[in-house]
């Protein structure tokens, strides 16, 4: 069914280019005809297009009016590599405002003749090496191929996704229109008018001495996909094959592959591990190897990222990615063979959080950090957290718990929730079921045990909109429902009436859960892929529960109607889980994520 469904919207995404190219055709007809060049705008005229003197440009094309048209009929019969050099042509001369009508007509009737032969002149390759050169005009240039049947023509890999959906509530565009989004976006990065909209972004666009690596860089990065496999690695083959055939030097074509290859990787990284941890960015600077390649892959990441689907973007993946960005360029100029020491980073974490506390009694501060297990707390936090859960916690002396803080968090990209209790098993539970039936999205929560038998839960959570909390009445509806449910030990609390998106019928996501043991972080990794529902995070809660599991920190990720959550556990003692509490996880949590 679901071949049938993607070959059904595969054609008729086909048939949609194919009006929209007849729509464009007939529009400029009708253009030419009504307002032909040496018609001022107060004048109206019927007179024949033909009439306006042409400007020749080259032996193959002229330029009449705002317009380009070949010089003869038969030009691309003559001259096939004209194919490709009109809209180099187009890039060339910005003054044009489009291709005539007739011409468009003859690039698409001609689109025949770019065969095998003609893929392998090395002027049709200097042609297209050159377009991907040029410092304008570059997205207008592929969104015309692509229309007119030119790119997918040239390159008959990129021609087998064109049209082609993606069945998921992620992905927003066909995979060549996510394609040419992503090349747009590298574009945008290099134009000083939109510097604005990016500025880490734009610094290290300037330093890209061949922006054209990536733009080919994103050309290939999804042409993989549909043929089976990991179309990663399929679609790496296929750029260093085109790279070779059109003379690139072998640093640039591994360049190229390489990031095909892993375009995924720093995505991956930021929204499923454990970012403060100096291992996961160690092994994470070893795949990237130098500058280069971080710099070249933040920027096809961020591109990639917003090109999927137009919501998807928001200031948490910005600051996660800046975050990495930041900490592996870090870890590259140190050296890899020398990284930082573990317990000098804690000590510069709480030297300073200590600063940020002023004059905050030290002997108070020092009592509460004590209490705290050094690297699950000040290794996962930022100096201004731990000052601001520290002030929270001292100012609420003796005062009844749990106390629930909230605060705008730029730092995180989002707004930050922070509760400190009496250690109770299912607080994770109560609190993000509260959180999902107000309609948060809860994006990384981190838990914390206490030596003195308290917790300390963090959350971040956007809007259903991807925006942080702002209003003051938001807000204090937010700390009320959640004191009301943590003051409820009924096991229906639990519960998330807010129903499912309609949409979500559709998709039938198959659960899996896959664990791993971190002996020398002392946890264990557990991965849950399931179908994204309201209440998922509180039945996951409940299977802790109920399997006497701690949570220590968890990274959630939705991509659509797919939840890729990844979660640090322990048992109650804090050690890895052992075989037989793994299976009995994994059991529990089958039978609470299939309930109705």
């Amino acid at each position: 069914h679901r071949l049938a469904v993607e070959k059904f919207m595969k054609d008729y995404y086909r048939t949609i280019t194919e009006v929209e190219r007849l729509c464009e055709l007939l529009l400029q007809l009708l253009h030419e005809a009504i307002s032909p060049p040496e018609c001022s705008s107060a004048q109206f005229s019927f007179t024949e297009h033909t009439s306006a003197q042409p400007l020749a440009l080259n032996a193959r094309f002229q330029a009449r009016g705002d317009f380009l048209e070949v010089a003869a009929p038969d030009i691309f019969t003559r001259h096939p590599f004209a194919l490709l050099e009109a809209f180099l042509l187009m890039q060339q001369h910005p003054e044009l405002k489009g291709i005539a009508a007739g011409t468009i007509r003859l690039i698409c009737t001609n689109r025949r003749l770019i065969d095998k032969r003609f893929r392998s002149d090395p002027h049709c390759r200097s042609l297209f090496t050159s377009i991907l050169r040029q410092p304008r005009g570059l997205t207008h240039a592929l969104r015309r191929m692509n229309r007119y049947g030119i790119l997918g023509a040239y390159l008959p890999v990129f021609g087998q996704i064109v049209g082609q959906m993606q069945y998921d509530l992620f992905h927003t565009y066909t995979v060549d229109e996510h394609t040419l989004y992503v090349v747009r976006n590298l574009r945008r990065f290099l134009l000083p008018e939109h510097e604005h909209e990016f500025a880490l972004c734009s610094r290290i666009a300037r330093r890209i001495a061949k922006p054209e690596l990536l733009y080919l860089a994103a050309l290939f990065h999804d042409i993989a996909k549909g043929r089976g496999g990991d179309h990663s690695t399929l679609g790496a083959d296929d750029a260093a094959d085109f790279c070779m055939q059109h003379g690139l030097s072998d640093h640039d074509t591994r360049l190229v592959a390489w990031l095909v290859r892993h375009h995924l990787e720093m995505s991956t990284t930021a929204q499923h591990k454990d970012i403060d941890d100096p291992e996961v960015i160690t092994a994470f600077a070893r795949n990237v190897i130098d500058q280069e390649h971080l710099d070249h892959l933040y920027l096809l990441t961020v591109a990639d990222i917003r090109a999927t689907n137009p919501r998807l973007w928001n200031n948490w993946k910005d600051t996660l990615l800046k975050g990495l960005y930041f900490t592996t360029r870090e870890a590259l100029s140190r050296g890899l063979d020398n990284p930082l020491a573990l317990r000098d980073q804690l000590a510069n974490t709480q030297q300073a959080a200590r600063a940020l506390l002023g004059d905050i009694d030290a002997a108070a501060v020092q009592a509460l950090w004590d209490t705290l297990d050094e690297e699950a707390y000040f290794l996962r936090h930022s100096p201004d957290e731990i000052a601001w859960h520290t002030r929270q916690i001292l100012a609420h002396d003796d005062a009844p718990l749990p106390l629930i803080a909230i605060r705008e968090q730029t730092e995180r990209g989002g707004t930050e929730i922070f509760l400190y209790a009496k250690d109770q098993g299912h607080l994770f539970a109560l609190a993000t079921s509260a959180l999902d039936q107000l309609g948060l999205n809860i994006l990384s929560a981190r838990v914390v045990t206490t030596r003195d038998g308290h917790t300390l839960d963090t959350y971040i959570v956007l809007d259903e909109y991807g925006h942080a909390l702002r209003h003051p009445v938001r807000i204090g509806e937010v700390s009320q429902v959640l004191a009301e449910r943590l003051a409820n030990d009924n096991p229906g609390a639990l519960r998330v009436s807010r129903r499912p998106a309609r949409q979500l019928r559709h998709f039938l996501i198959p659960t899996e859960v896959v664990f791993s043991n971190d002996v020398q972080r002392r946890h264990t990794v557990m991965e849950l892929v399931t179908v994204d529902r309201p209440g998922l995070l509180a039945r996951v809660g409940r299977a802790f529960v109920k399997s006497a599991v701690k949570l220590q920190h968890a990274k959630i990720a939705t991509f659509g109607e797919r939840a890729e959550d990844v979660f640090l556990i322990t048992d109650r003692d804090n050690h890895p889980l052992d075989m037989r509490r793994l299976t009995a996880l994994r059991n529990r949590l089958m039978e609470t994520l299939d309930e109705p």
